[in-house]
């Protein structure tokens, strides 16, 4: 990938001379950027005026159009004063994660000597003390002292800029190896480390290089701190690594060779209370660190995930150029990629997102059950779900298609998978959120227990045989059946969203789930057209459930819920988040529910006290029930 570096500082520290140098040594063009004042700023240096920011932004403009003429042909160096951040933003403009500053700095006294040797420059020397007052010294630059030689100073820009990678990937399982080819592949200089194991997993790093086309600049490391030290400063570290103690051990390896300002990344599936403590710990140290959840799966990570980053937001954008250009691109070609929040908050969301995911596979799963006992095979079904996809398609969906059409012999695939469902935690870990934030996800608790209830695979054989359960024939209208799933699959998402709003509120969270919903589009295993509505939806009210379209989409589909469910318990076949939705959508639309009853008997035994509906002041109430 093409660069543009920018040799900044006050006038007369060497910013020309050096850039001259190292375009000879790099085989690049230099542009000096006093050429390109415009002769209005030059009359004004002249007469010993300083610019102010207004005379400036012209030419500031002009530079960065001049960068983004050069990038698509070569690299090139411009020598530009950029004195203020503000500056450096507006050269950067568009070109963010081309640019590399190399920051010249001196003494008052060294540079003042300097200009006063110099011959013919319209500035004077006497506005030197307005450049170093306007100097807002660079936090991500390469600073090198003027006091070294030329050569030396070039030596230094060349080993530091030219030589080191801009990213680092620790950890190359299934998802970072994905992720690596996937910035190679945006053109960025990456650096790739994995541990190695004597006798059992030797040069995987290297391996895996020399494996794939688009890696054949990428630097392989087995060893932490060549690896560190291989990455330009601030280093960008993105922890590829299970979730859990495995991640501490890796932060704790890390710490002894970083340095303040350093960046670590964790794109792995961690719990977002300890993203939180991961956080305020390495913030103590003066490193940074980034939450990142990454949906798609491996083959989204290699192509383009959904990707929920969580931390302080300046420091996000120092990383956001990357992931950025890796993540899916959404219907108008945007990045599904957005700053979630501050602290553990994109790894909440992450762990939300999968929490509807355990649902809409479930909902798949039960969608399934009901259609294999009304006598249709794994092909009959793929047909029918495959003709909902004009109503209701999703990445979920699509999969399980192909899955029921997958034959081994004479045999479908799907007869021959035991029935006992796995997890990893992020289920768990969302239903007990939902119970700590006082949430009603009720479906993503049933469809995590329902996964429990499965492993007990003996047991359900022997409570089969001892109740004598055998789900009779069920005769439903496949219509009806594709209303229920759809009906269920409004209140999984309601329920979810409801609880990340939750969450924003307790944890102090600025949350735009409109945004959250347009991330969620493509590239993410729940993905779907109905996340694309949800967008517009979400931008009028958090609660999807008020809105209109919604509104009249439940009260057209209740009736075929409300008749596939009942007819799923008479004919005795468990369908947990079908039914639990009704169940929800019940409880949530009674106006006067029984919770009086349960209130009362808190008050009976715990003298917990109640509110009472004909006393408008709220005032708590107590009696003695026994008299």
């Amino acid at each position: 990938m093409n660069n543009v570096i920018f040799i900044m500082g006050v006038s007369g520290c060497g910013k020309s001379s050096i850039g001259q140098l190292l375009s000879q040594r790099l085989k690049i063009p230099f542009f000096d950027g006093d050429d390109f004042h415009p002769q209005s700023n030059i009359d004004k240096m002249s007469s010993g005026k300083p610019l102010n920011d207004e005379d400036r932004h012209e030419w500031l403009v002009t530079l960065n159009e001049l960068a983004k003429q050069q990038l698509p042909k070569n690299s090139c160096v411009i020598a530009c004063s950029a004195l203020k951040k503000k500056y450096r933003d507006l050269l950067s403009t568009e070109i963010k994660n081309q640019v590399k500053w190399v920051h010249l700095s001196g003494s008052f006294n060294q540079i003042i000597e300097r200009i006063n040797r110099r011959e013919n420059h319209f500035m004077p020397a006497d506005l030197l003390q307005s450049q170093f007052d306007a100097l807002e010294i660079p936090e991500h630059a390469l600073e090198v002292n003027i006091s070294m030689q030329p050569e030396e100073i070039v030596n230094k820009i060349v080993e530091t800029i030219e030589m080191k990678s801009e990213f680092g990937l620790f950890g190359l399982g299934v998802m970072g190896k994905s992720l690596s080819r996937n910035l190679a592949q945006k053109g960025f200089a990456i650096s790739l480390f994995n541990r190695e194991v004597k006798g059992i997993e030797e040069d995987v790093a290297v391996n895996f290089k020399n494996n794939h086309k688009e890696l054949e600049t990428a630097q392989p490391f087995s060893d932490i701190k060549a690896f560190v030290n291989s990455l330009q400063t601030p280093r960008r570290i993105m922890l590829m690594v299970n979730a859990g103690k495995i991640t501490d051990s890796v932060i704790e390896d890390l710490i002894p060779h970083l340095t303040e300002g350093d960046i670590l990344i964790d794109g792995g599936n961690s719990n977002y209370l300890k993203t939180k403590e991961r956080y305020d710990y390495l913030k103590a140290k003066n490193i940074h660190f980034i939450g990142v959840g990454v949906s798609g799966g491996e083959e989204g990570a290699l192509k383009g995930p959904s990707i929920m980053p969580g931390g302080n937001k300046e420091i996000y954008n120092l990383v956001k150029p990357y992931l950025e250009s890796i993540a899916a691109k959404d219907a108008k070609n945007l990045p599904c990629c957005t700053y979630i929040g501050e602290e553990g908050s994109g790894h909440f969301v992450k762990m939300v997102h999968n929490g509807i995911e355990y649902v809409e596979m479930q909902l798949l799963a039960e969608v399934y059950s009901i259609l294999k006992l009304a006598g249709n095979n794994p092909d009959k079904i793929a047909t029918i779900l495959e003709s909902w996809k004009s109503k209701a398609d999703s990445y979920l969906l699509g999969i399980t298609v192909d899955i029921l059409r997958k034959k081994e012999g004479d045999d479908w695939l799907v007869n021959k998978i035991v029935d006992k469902a796995g997890n990893k935690g992020t289920g768990n870990w969302t239903t007990i959120a939902t119970a700590e934030l006082g949430a009603p996800s009720t479906l993503i608790a049933s469809a995590l227990f329902a996964r429990y209830t499965s492993f007990y695979k003996e047991e359900r054989l022997l409570a089969s045989e001892n109740y004598d359960i055998q789900p009779s024939v069920i005769n439903l209208d496949v219509e009806a059946v594709l209303d229920a799933y759809q009906f269920a699959r409004i209140i999984n998402h309601f329920q979810g969203l409801k609880l990340i709003s939750e969450a924003g509120k307790a944890y102090g969270w600025n949350l735009n789930l409109s945004e959250l919903a347009r991330i969620w589009t493509n590239g993410c295993i729940i993905k779907s057209d109905f996340m694309a509505e949800l967008i517009d939806v979400l931008k009028k009210d958090d609660n999807i459930l008020k809105h209109q379209t919604i509104i009249n989409q439940l009260k057209l589909l209740k009736p075929s819920i409300n008749k596939v469910v009942a007819q799923c318990v008479l004919s005795e076949l468990a369908v947990p988040c079908l039914s639990d939705a009704v169940h929800f959508f019940n409880s949530y639309t009674t106006a006067n529910s029984s919770a009086n009853i349960i209130q009362a008997q808190r008050d009976y035994f715990g003298a917990h006290t109640y509110q009472r509906n004909d006393d408008a002041s709220g005032k708590f109430h107590h009696t003695n029930w026994q008299h």
